[in-house]
């Protein structure tokens, strides 16, 4: 006689969760458990995990030859996380469970040896699809339901072993209680307020004003100077003076971070930032692979992007950039199938003037000849260079500067300074002064005669590309908005374009 059962769980691919049916059937033949539907190693193996699960249990395990599907066959299965669903299709093929509920519901879960339920990758996308394809629960491990419960209109329901799964399946008097969504919001742990503030820094205010500039538009921003001049030193603050990221954009920060990893840290509060190492390939730093996985562009996304020498970089790594810069999105094709990534990240870069790092130092000489000045230059492409916004030369500071005071501008001043430019930002349209439309331009940043004029000029004299020009119009939009200006002056244009790099770095 044959027996079956299915169960709906759900497989985390990219950033994103897609239903899957874990069928099972229980016939005659040679006991034995068989898995389709391309799965890997780790559900290969959870033939074994599941039995000695649910043995450990309490339960027996059918002495039947043992169909396990995974459905839809021609996408691949990873990880361990279809060990739960499994081990309640087997028992309730084996008629071994009461009444229960599967038809709204979805299992995900490793499942430990002794019968534990541990958590998994990805319950805010898995809680995302089981709400679009219209289910009504999740059960999950403890640590991943406060996650799983942000979503609205659907019940997390925290199990931490397979019988509390079963009492929750059966409703029984003693289930466990679905978690809400308040109740997940109060779980997640505040910022510790442990970082870099720019108290620590001392002088550099040209770069410091450069810095308050860029996060008040979401503008892209290179740093050049030579070793030790500060540069990593005040990438590293922009975080700080950002605002902090609207719920909805916290929801969407902890997605990205929580399906490509296991973590119960909760709702993501900070706004990211990503500092890849220089020897990041093109795949670690814009997505790729077999997998198809998101790479440090999209795990920076709606946060800062750091890149550190600059110039170090594969030219292949840099040039794929170029798209998520202008779209916010990266869209990977591959033999595996498509898929396009959010990232929308605010570029922050650093690099030295030249290979030995001391031209234009006031007492260290370059060393560099012209030839390798020339190569080091060419690594940057102009096309790339033209997508950063604000340039500034970082210089080293003075022995006598050192004792002296730090300034005047603290990460408060600089983000509430960064918070009302973004208000007023707000009050003209959705977007940030960075992602303007060409069209938008000239009803939300309109240019009185003189500041036209002025930058007519400087079209001409220092070949602007138009896109160049556009990103000009937006940062003297910002200078504005952080002068809290209500139109845009000859000034600000003048500070916006002393602030681009004509023609790339050294020029």
């Amino acid at each position: 006689m044959f027996q079956r059962a299915r169960v709906l769980s759900a497989a985390v691919r990219g950033i994103d969760a897609d239903l899957v049916y874990v069928e099972v059937h229980l016939g005659p033949g040679l006991p034995g458990t068989s898995i389709l539907g391309l799965p890997d190693t780790a559900v290969r193996e959870s033939r074994d995990r599941v039995k000695a699960a649910i043995l450990s249990s309490g339960f027996d395990y059918p002495r039947a030859k043992i169909l396990v599907n995974l459905a839809p066959a021609h996408t691949r299965k990873e990880g361990p996380w279809f060990d739960l669903p499994i081990a309640i299709a087997v028992l309730q093929a084996a008629r071994m469970l009461p009444e229960v509920d599967l038809a709204s519901t979805l299992l995900v879960g490793e499942l430990a040896l002794d019968g534990g339920v541990r958590p998994t990758r990805g319950a805010l996308a898995i809680a995302l699809a089981a709400r679009r394809k219209g289910l009504r629960r999740v059960l999950l491990a403890p640590p991943a339901a406060p996650r799983a419960a942000l979503v609205e209109g659907v019940d997390a329901v925290p199990v931490a072993d397979l019988g509390a799964v079963v009492k929750a399946l059966s409703r029984a008097p003693d289930a466990p209680a679905a978690l809400s969504r308040a109740e997940a919001l109060a779980q997640q742990p505040e910022p510790d307020g442990d970082e870099p503030t720019l108290e620590d820094v001392v002088g550099q205010s040209s770069a410091k004003r450069a810095l308050v500039i860029a996060a008040a538009g979401g503008h892209n921003l290179l740093f050049t100077g030579p070793p030790g001049a500060g540069k990593s030193m005040l990438a590293r603050r922009m975080p700080g003076i950002l605002e902090p990221p609207a719920e909805e954009e916290a929801v969407e920060i902890t997605r990205i971070a929580d399906a490509l990893r296991v973590d119960d840290t909760g709702l993501v509060r900070r706004r990211p930032f990503r500092a890849p190492h220089h020897t990041t390939s093109r795949a670690g730093l814009v997505g790729g692979g077999s997998d198809l996985r998101p790479g440090e562009a999209t795990l920076a996304h709606l946060g800062v992007l750091f890149l550190d020498e600059l110039p170090e970089f594969a030219r292949d790594a840099l040039e794929a950039l170029r798209q998520p810069i202008e779209d916010g999105r990266v869209a990977l094709a591959r033999a595996a199938g498509s898929l396009s990534f959010p990232a929308r990240f605010q570029l922050v870069a650093a690099m030295n003037p030249c290979p030995c790092g001391w031209r234009g130092h006031p007492s260290r000489p370059c060393t560099c000849l012209p030839r390798d000045l020339a190569r080091y230059r060419a690594r940057l492409s102009g096309p790339l260079l033209d997508r950063i916004d604000l340039s500034i030369a970082v210089a080293p500071v003075a022995v006598a500067d050192l004792s002296a005071r730090r300034g005047d501008l603290t990460t408060a001043i600089a983000r509430t300074t960064v918070m009302r430019a973004r208000a007023r930002q707000r009050a003209r349209g959705p977007r940030e002064n960075a992602r303007l439309a060409s069209h938008e331009l000239e009803r939300l940043c309109p240019l009185d005669a003189p500041a036209r004029a002025l930058l007519d000029r400087a079209t001409e004299r220092l070949s602007l590309s138009m896109r160049a020009r556009v990103r000009c119009v937006r940062v003297a939009r910002t200078i504005a908005d952080v002068d809290g200006a209500p139109s845009i002056a000859p000034a600000h244009v003048a500070e916006a374009l002393a602030l681009r790099w004509p023609g790339g770095p050294g020029a």
